[in-house]
């Protein structure tokens, strides 16, 4: 009785819209003021979900966290604010619902005028102007300058060119959604530009977008931009308070002609190395031959300058069986688990990681924390999360393997060529590996650093024997590519039967054979290895990206090369796979 007479009390005297709902969700009461919210003669016993869209157990949910629920009518907006009458499960619930439209048209101009700020960077600028005659030389620069101003103006930006090959642009928050809903098209207007080098016109663009101040989100912008490059140039990245946002990425990164940065590392690193008591070389998890050649590589320049060098090693696959008992054979590599090389380390080692610079990749990243001074040497596109605690890094996505970065590292860090015919052998073998035998992504300085390997000991009789298979892996592929199943959209796909604990090597084996048949664009193969974890090996012959595919399962790697490891059935992850490739149309 008592509830009943505060329900009618409410009904009738509240200045704002409100209506009083059961426990069944059904209106009960309302007043006149409703009719303001929605435009029909009566809502007494209509249901709340249909009038609003809104769930009962939300709004039951709302009321008990008194939490505001919010409703979009009539070109208005409403703060739906809820509590209870009563008491127990047949209690009902008030709901008022506040204008507060003006607020939000506030609020969206408010944010429609924060500041956006974007920095352009000329990828290979100086290739670019320096392959070109002088005429021909300032025409480029001309045309790339026209292009970036013009953005500008259609973004109503101001545009400042700081340098020859960079650009900041600052506009407001409504302008960037126009981007994005162009998907930055000035990254193929850039390609198109006509130059007389044989490679495009790429642009690297870094957003900055919802810092709290200018300042904020231009070093938002900044970062955006380094991950930008780090991942290859030729894309856009952008970088809020919560998360980055990946557009273009479709070319593949230029290789640089000169060689004045593998010098400089190599110099860095060995003043590192000469100012620490020990040196720990490590890669990444399940380490391939690229990983472990590097490793060896390293090993020499700390071995160059009389420094105590350590190899974290601990599982690794039949892959690396042969090379790995040859080095071991030496007698002269010091191979140790993470847990040695925990008790060894003190506050004045150096780690140096190749191949890998993402935290969850390294083969012990509690080394990593303890020793905090690394060194990153990695041919991989940059992630979002990288190592901590960087003194150097010597990243470059344009570059065939790790190998290939420290052969040349090795050249410029050691005054004799001191190399073993051991660390030759396992230095050509990662190259070859990465390359698929010098088919995928072998440049010209790849060629170079392989031909100084030969130079040096390298036999390639003994590589090819290291690259040996099985005769039950052998089989394992055949069966794969039997099974493979062909699409439309130039894609194969294949699964790889039962847990393997090669399943690595198999799948990329398997995915490069598949990019052999005419007509595939990009091949997918995926395998569960013996801790039930699945394995996918992606490739591509370009057209395709998927590096941005596998990231969005957690891995990553190249425009041409890519995979990752998920926990979820083959079937399922090359489902999701097609259903990633739709969207990226």
């Amino acid at each position: 009785m008592y509830v009943g007479r505060v329900e009618k009390l409410l009904s009738f005297y509240s200045p704002i819209p409100m209506c009083i709902i059961n426990a069944q969700g059904k209106v009960t009461r309302a007043n006149s003021k409703i009719a303001e919210v929605f435009k029909y003669d009566g809502i007494v016993d209509a249901d709340i979900f249909a009038l609003t869209g809104i769930k009962l157990p939300n709004i039951i949910g709302a009321a008990k966290d008194s939490c505001a629920l919010y409703l979009n009518r009539n070109d208005k907006n409403f703060k739906i604010v809820t509590s209870f009458i009563g008491e127990g499960e047949t209690a009902s619930i008030l709901m008022y619902f506040v204008d507060v439209t003006s607020f939000e048209n506030l609020k969206e101009l408010y944010n429609d005028d924060k500041v956006c700020i974007a920095i352009i960077s000329v990828d290979n600028f100086d290739e670019l102007t320096t392959s070109a005659g002088e005429d021909r030389e300032m025409a480029i620069s001309t045309e790339i300058d026209k292009l970036i101003r013009c953005w500008g103006a259609k973004l109503e930006a101001a545009v400042t060119r700081y340098r020859e090959h960079l650009y900041e642009l600052v506009f407001t928050h409504k302008s960037y959604q126009k981007l994005i809903n162009n998907k930055f098209s000035i990254l193929d207007e850039a390609r198109e530009i006509e130059t007389e080098a044989d490679f495009p016109v790429t642009l690297s663009i870094g957003i900055g977008v919802g810092g709290k101040s200018p300042a904020e989100s231009d070093a938002y912008a900044q970062d955006a931009l380094d991950l930008a490059l780090g991942r290859g140039g030729d894309q856009a990245v952008v970088k809020n308070v919560r998360s980055f946002e990946y557009y273009g990425g479709k070319s593949q990164s230029v290789e640089k002609g000169y060689k004045g940065k593998s010098r400089i590392i190599a110099h860095a690193l060995k003043l590192l190395m000469s100012q620490s008591s020990k040196v720990f070389i490590m890669g990444h998890k399940n380490p391939d031959m690229d990983c472990f050649g590097a490793a060896l590589g390293i090993h020499r320049v700390a071995d160059s300058i009389n420094k105590d060098a350590y190899i974290l090693l601990n599982e690794y696959n039949d892959a690396l069986t042969e090379i790995a008992k040859d080095a071991k054979e030496t007698g002269y590599y010091q191979f140790v688990s993470s847990e040695k090389a925990l008790s060894l380390a003190d506050a004045n080692s150096l780690v140096v990681v190749v191949d890998t610079h993402r935290p969850s990749l390294v083969e012990s990243m509690e080394l990593v924390q303890k020793v905090q001074r690394t060194v990153v040497i990695d041919h991989h596109r940059r992630a979002e999360d990288a190592l901590p605690n960087q003194i150097l890094s010597y990243m470059e996505s344009y570059a065939s393997s790790s190998s290939e970065l420290v052969s040349e590292v090795v050249q410029y860090a050691c005054e004799k060529k001191v190399l073993t015919k051991m660390e030759a052998d396992a230095l050509l073998a990662g190259i070859m590996v990465d390359t698929n035998r010098f088919a995928v992504k072998a440049g010209v300085r790849t060629f170079e650093a392989a031909s100084w390997l030969r130079r040096a000991g390298a036999d390639l009789q003994n590589v090819r024997r290291y690259f040996q298979a099985d005769s039950e892996n052998f089989r394992m592929r055949a069966v794969c590519i039997a099974n493979a199943k062909f699409y439309e959209n130039g894609t194969a796909m294949s699964i790889c039967p039962g847990q393997n604990p090669n399943s690595q090597i198999v799948n990329s084996q398997v995915a490069d054979e598949l990019l052999t048949i005419k007509g595939i664009k990009a091949s997918f193969v995926a395998g569960q290895n013996e801790q039930g974890k699945t394995v996918v090996s992606a490739r591509s012959l370009g057209d395709i990206n998927v590096q941005m595919v596998m990231e969005k399962f957690g891995g990553g790697g190249h425009l041409n090369t890519a995979g990752a490891q998920v926990d979820m059935p083959p079937e399922e992850i090359l489902d999701r796979i097609r259903e990633a490739l739709e969207k990226q149309k």
